[in-house]
This record gives structure tokens, sequence and C-alpha cells, in this order.
């Protein structure tokens, strides 16, 4: 049986407007990442990956608001081509699975000393 988690990953930045914090090491499937702001400055920008592989989780730049996202990345089909709906159509997405990993969440352009959070739902 599955069930859901939540991680809550709060990010203060220092005074150049950086941050890079860690989840604790998850498995699972990325549902969505829903991100609380504070007082983060407009225009920050998000690279959220997996720590070990660095494959891409969420990556966004200008965001001025909280948002939620659900990201997904393309699938492929065992001889590696990609997967596609139908014949030059749009590709077939799915989440993303981390494995005993550790989500890195930096943060650019963010203001000095500010702060938001990242809540994490994993499958």
């Amino acid at each position: 049986m599955s069930f859901i988690r939540r991680l809550s990953v709060p990010v203060v930045t220092a005074a150049d407007g950086s941050a890079t914090v860690y989840s604790e090491a998850v498995t699972g499937k990325v549902s969505q990442i829903r991100y609380v702001k504070t007082d983060f400055a407009d225009g920050a920008t998000f690279t959220i990956t997996a720590e070990a592989t660095g494959e891409t989780i969420w990556n966004e730049t200008g965001v001025n608001a909280s948002a939620t996202r659900a990201p997904r990345q393309a699938t492929h089909s065992t001889a590696g081509a990609a997967a596609l709906y139908a014949a030059g159509g749009a590709a077939v997405n799915d989440q993303i699975g981390i494995a005993n990993d550790r989500i890195k969440i930096v943060i650019a352009n963010g203001g000095n000393a500010k702060a938001g959070t990242f809540h994490i739902v994993l499958e």
C-alpha cells in the first residue's frame, strides 16, 4: 500500500539573496511542490534537483508569488525514443522518482535574509 507524504522545507536567504538547503533523504514520486512566499524578493529563481543525480525537479526564474507546481518528466521507450501520445504529438510525461536521495533547493535573487517554505508532496 502506498501513502502520500509531505515534507516542509523552510529556506532563508543570505545577504546576497542566495540559499541552498536540502530535504531529508526521501523515496517516492514527486507529486507536487507548493512554494509559500513569506518575503522572498520578487523575481527569485528556484532550482530544485535530486542531490545525487542532479535531475531537475523544478527550475523557474522570475517567481513573484506563492505557487504550486506538479513537475513531470518526459518518458521514453525501451529503445530510448521519446514516448509521444500520437505521431508527432505531445510528449508522455510521468512523475519524477526519488530513491533514498535528498532534494536540493537553490535560491537566487531572493533578497537579503528573506524567507519562504517549500512543501514537497511525495507518493
